[in-house]
């Protein structure tokens, strides 16, 4: 912290001239970006809409309102779907991300130079597609239905769990890989032996952690048409049967309540 002499006084500053004009000058050059951006988002806003959206907002719930209970016995159907899509999407996800994960992590790749690039770029090419992007793309080459939402799912899933799985696998502990090795083990048991059952907690952790995640994505896969409840919800939508959208509200945070339920206990039983 600088300190500034005035006569015999003593005078502590947060920052000299310098870093006091730099400071300066990056808060004046990003209030100018968030006002230009502002204007931006300005000139592109019908304000009419935005100030009718209480209206249409009230509106809408007097739609909704009461909802369809009589509807329900037509979601379980719908609502086994979703849970299949986000397990069976979770499963494959993981078995797809596992491989993955030891050809990117530094210290069980086979080539740091051209193994582990390639891996790192397929984890990443994995994490930076929306699981809805796929299932619109999927839903063109293999048609609408659960295949397309669980192959979104997956392909989604093995980016996240690669990713967290890798970097667990970099933080193990040397010692034992090393007290493995020194009994004149093979790779593969090696990593059988010394590095599978370190990571075993935090596989089992991420692989529950995302199938709580995919349980939200699954309920709006459908409205691309990649199967689950979505589609029920999007036919709903179209219709203007507003009671029955309400219903399908709350099925769906009923599911997801129950979801997040069943994995912090999951994930509490393997941590």
């Amino acid at each position: 912290m600088p300190v500034e002499q005035q006569g015999d006084t003593r005078i502590w500053r947060r920052r000299d001239r310098k870093a006091a004009l730099r400071h300066f000058g990056v808060t004046l050059a990003v209030a100018a970006l968030v006002v230009f951006c502002a204007t931006i988002i300005s000139d592109q806003t019908t304000w009419e809409f935005v100030g009718s959206a209480p209206l249409q907002g009230a509106d809408l719930a007097m739609r909704m309102w009461p909802p369809r209970l009589s509807y329900l016995t037509e979601l379980w159907g719908p609502v086994i779907d979703t849970i299949h899509i986000a397990t069976l999407g979770t499963i494959l996800g993981v078995m797809i991300a596992s491989p993955l994960a030891f050809l990117a992590a530094n210290n069980t790749t086979p080539s740091r130079a051209l193994v582990r690039p390639v891996a790192l770029a397929l984890l990443v090419t994995s994490r930076s597609v929306n699981s809805i992007i796929w299932a619109l793309m999927l839903v063109v080459i293999f048609g609408p239905g659960m295949l397309s939402g669980i192959i979104a799912i997956a392909l989604r899933s093995v980016g996240f769990c690669g990713k967290l799985l890798y970097e667990a696998i970099e933080e193990i502990d040397a010692h034992t890989v090393e007290a493995v090795a020194s009994t004149g083990a093979s790779r593969l048991q090696v990593l059988t032996f010394g590095v599978i059952p370190q990571i075993a907690p935090a596989f089992a952790g991420i692989s529950v952690y995302r199938w709580d995640i995919n349980i939200r994505e699954a309920t709006v896969l459908g409205l691309v048409g990649a199967g689950g409840i979505g589609m029920a919800l999007q036919g709903a939508i179209d219709t203007l049967a507003w009671s029955r959208v309400s219903v399908i509200f709350l099925v769906i945070l009923g599911t997801v309540v129950l979801s997040e339920w069943v994995s912090a206990k999951a994930r509490a039983a393997v941590i």
